[in-house]
């Protein structure tokens, strides 16, 4: 029977939360900044900031939690890139709930204006990190054969991938070799 990991279940809520958060943020700058909504509108973005960061913490404590099982097959340094850009999206999905928050306490106009500008180009950088951590744990993936860590209970499909690219080589060119073929 095969076990189905909870890390690539749920590392995809905040990846995605994060890629239309730029765009909800901007939206709701510009409609605060002309006046067409009140200032409690905002909480909406609050809300799923702090959800993105939520989110972000589950994903990683899942993805710790399955580390043991894909160790012996993925590469230690391809393991910790992945480990680290995950930090550095959560220090910035943290980092920017701040200003978001905020513009809910102050009232001042032109605080209000520079937080959700800041708050804008922080979910931009966050979008940014989202990018670099879905990459990294693509390349597990992909690249280093996480997935075979869960092909069966006993891990017998397993092999370690220590040095994929020449494998990718040969691919490569066992796959140009056959539209050569073809043509």
């Amino acid at each position: 029977m095969t076990s189905v990991p909870l890390h690539p279940a749920l590392v995809h809520i905040p990846l995605g939360l994060a890629f239309v958060l730029p765009v909800l943020a901007l939206g709701f700058s510009w409609a605060l900044w002309k006046g067409h909504v009140r200032p409690r509108a905002w909480l909406a973005i609050v809300v799923l900031q702090a959800l993105l960061l939520g989110g972000g913490l589950l994903a990683m404590k899942t993805g710790q939690g399955e580390e043991k099982r894909v160790e012996s097959i993925v590469p230690e340094p391809a393991l910790e890139t992945h480990e680290e850009l995950a930090e550095q999206f959560l220090w910035a999905t943290g980092i920017t709930l701040l200003p978001a928050a905020l513009v809910l306490i102050l009232r001042r106009p032109g605080a209000v204006r520079a937080l959700t500008g800041m708050t804008v180009i922080g979910t931009l950088l966050v979008a940014v990190a989202a990018v670099r951590v879905g990459h990294a744990g693509g390349q597990l993936v992909y690249v280093h054969n996480a997935a075979t860590a869960y092909a069966s209970d006993n891990n017998a499909n397993a092999r370690p991938n220590k040095n994929p690219d020449t494998r990718l080589l040969e691919k490569g060119r066992a796959v140009a070799d056959a539209d050569d073929k073809e043509r």
